[in-house]
Order: C-alpha cells, then sequence, then structure tokens
C-alpha cells in the first residue's frame, strides 16, 4: 500500500484543481436560440458583425425565402467554422497541458516524475506543478490570442447625443463597410446578387427605435391590427403562430418597459426598388409569462428589467414605410 505524506496530498490536490479547470469548457452559451424571417437575397447569410453584437449571428431557422441552390450544407459548414477553430485550438491546449500535468501526477503516484514523495520531494513536486501551471497559462493566451479576431463595424467613432431616441443610440457616423471576413464570404453564394449599399439617416434611425417599442407592446397586447400594420406577412404569421400557442396553454406573454439601450446598423443595401437594414439592437424591457386566467407570473421577474441583444432586419417597399422583416437571436 502507497503511503503519501502531507506534502505530497497538497502537491497532488494542486494538480489535480489545475486538471479540472484545464478540461472545464472555457464559457457556456446561454443565448436563447432562434430566428425567423427574411432578409431578401442576405436571408442566409450572417449579417455582418458590429460593437453592440459582436459574435456571429447564426443563419436564419425559419424562413419562407427559397434557400439558394448549394448553399445548404456550405452556408451551415461556414457558420460553424469559426467556432470550430476556436474550439480547437483551445481544446488543443487544454488536451496537452492537461495531459502533461496528469502524467506529472501519475509519475509521483508510482514514485517518478515529480521526485519523491517527501520532504524535500514535496516541494520539488511543487515546483514541477507551479512550472507546468506557468507554461499553461501562457499557451492557453497565445492560443487564444490567435483564435480572437476585431469586430467589424458600420459606425465608429462618438455618438450624435442629441438626447433623442434612436439617433442617440446609434453610435458615430455611418462609414464605409470594411471587406467582408471569409467566413461572411462564404455564407454568400457568388452566383447571387447581394444589392447595393445604401446610407442610413436619423429618420431611418427614429422608425427602428418606434418599431422596436411599437412591436413589442402590439405583440404583448395580442394587437394582431397594429402588428400586422408594422411587420411583414411573413413575420405576422410567426407571431400569430406565437401568440395562439400561448393562449391555447392559457398562458399570455407580457412585455413592458422596452427602452433601447445600443444600436449599430450592421448592414443596409437595396434589392430592386426594396431597401433592407438590419439593425444590432441592445434593449431591456420587462418580460414575463402570465396565467392567462389569474394573471399570475409563470416566468420572468415583473420587477427586473431584462437587456437582450438581437438583430432586426427592416424592409422597405418604394413609397413605403419600414416594416419588420426578420429577427434574430444576438
Amino acid at each position: 500500500m502507497i503511503r503519501l505524506k502531507k506534502g505530497t496530498f497538497a502537491a497532488v490536490g494542486i494538480g489535480l484543481a489545475a486538471t479540472v479547470m484545464l478540461t472545464a469548457p472555457l464559457e457556456a452559451d446561454a443565448r436563447r436560440g432562434g430566428s425567423f424571417g427574411s432578409r431578401g437575397a442576405r436571408t442566409y447569410n450572417a449579417p455582418a458583425t458590429t460593437n453592440v453584437a459582436p459574435r456571429q449571428t447564426a443563419p436564419m431557422q425559419r424562413s419562407m425565402t427559397d434557400r439558394p441552390a448549394g448553399a445548404t450544407q456550405a452556408g451551415t459548414a461556414a457558420a460553424g467554422a469559426g467556432a470550430a477553430a476556436t474550439r480547437q485550438r483551445g481544446g488543443m491546449a487544454k488536451g496537452l497541458l492537461g495531459g502533461l500535468l496528469a502524467g506529472g501526477l501519475i509519475g509521483a503516484l508510482l514514485g517518478g516524475g515529480l521526485g519523491a514523495l517527501g520532504g524535500a520531494g514535496a516541494v520539488m513536486a511543487l515546483l514541477q506543478i507551479v512550472l507546468i501551471g506557468g507554461l499553461l497559462f501562457f499557451l492557453f493566451r497565445l492560443f487564444r490570442r490567435k483564435s480572437t479576431g476585431a469586430p467589424a463595424h458600420a459606425f465608429a467613432g462618438a455618438g450624435a447625443g442629441n438626447g433623442r431616441g434612436m439617433a442617440s443610440s446609434f453610435t458615430g457616423h455611418q462609414a464605409p463597410q470594411a471587406a467582408p471576413s471569409a467566413t461572411v464570404s462564404a455564407l454568400r453564394p457568388a452566383v447571387q446578387d447581394q444589392g447595393a449599399d445604401i446610407a442610413i439617416n436619423d429618420a431611418d434611425r427614429h422608425d427602428f427605435e418606434r418599431l422596436l417599442t411599437e412591436v413589442q407592446d402590439a405583440f404583448s397586447n395580442e394587437d394582431f391590427g397594429r402588428l400586422r400594420e408594422r411587420t411583414t406577412p411573413e413575420v405576422m404569421s410567426y407571431f400569430a403562430e406565437e401568440l395562439s400557442q400561448n393562449a391555447t396553454a392559457g398562458r399570455r406573454n407580457s412585455v413592458a418597459g422596452t427602452r433601447l439601450l445600443d444600436a449599430e446598423v450592421a448592414e443596409a443595401w437595396r434589392e430592386g426598388a426594396t431597401d433592407y437594414a438590419t439593425i444590432a439592437m441592445r434593449y431591456e424591457s420587462t418580460d414575463v409569462m402570465l396565467d392567462r386566467s389569474t394573471g399570475a407570473v409563470l416566468e420572468g421577474d415583473p420587477s427586473r428589467p431584462t437587456d437582450t441583444t438581437e438583430l432586426w432586419t427592416f424592409k422597405r417597399e418604394p413609397q413605403g414605410q419600414w416594416r419588420l422583416s426578420a429577427i434574430q437571436e444576438a
């Protein structure tokens, strides 16, 4: 029977703790899944990233727009390429160094690797663990730095700051968009016209903020008439489906106090005579699910607003008004 002294227990304990830290995931994705609607020819493209929504958005999950030929597999593969590369690099670093550390611990238990298990041997064991930990930290930072890129955004600089509506929530003035990344380019079939970029002015921004609050209020009040006026027929059909499901289940979704916190134009373009604008929006609201009969709170906290970031796409026909045509989780 192998007997370990107190110093050895300390060394092994530290090593095991480090091993657990190595094998634990870097971060947990707690975002709600789901996206629906249409973005014209860019429906199955990942919108450009912004400071408000710096992570690349997943392709549209529910849409009545036909998927371009050959884009089903290529688009899905390209959308996960960046995340897969990050996971692979992080996993390689954690796996390699975790293996080294675990090997040292096994060696210590068998009488080698970390030195004699007693007296000065315990000190040597701790020293080796510290050295391995330093190497781990260095390589982890190296892999993490290589896998992190700077997000592209459509606005830069300080905001206009007029204190009224979305014009003050948008950051800065519009500038030419940078060339799309390789991943975004892969999601855009070369055979399909993506439209020409257009400028977004303050009047448009005020319309986007107004639609954010009005659509939320109409949905909360189950006002089908107001929803129909402010959304495309496709988005209206999805809202009607959700409201119907809630009613069947005896529930009602109450959304109150919607307030825009920040917003940026991700993309704005024209296809033929139709304009599109995808806006990254961060807003707060009190979002709860209520019992339809008693009004009791089933989900959510009515006393605490929640912070949400989404990509809303708006569509404008010739001589028409902006209408909501898609929502994507950021």
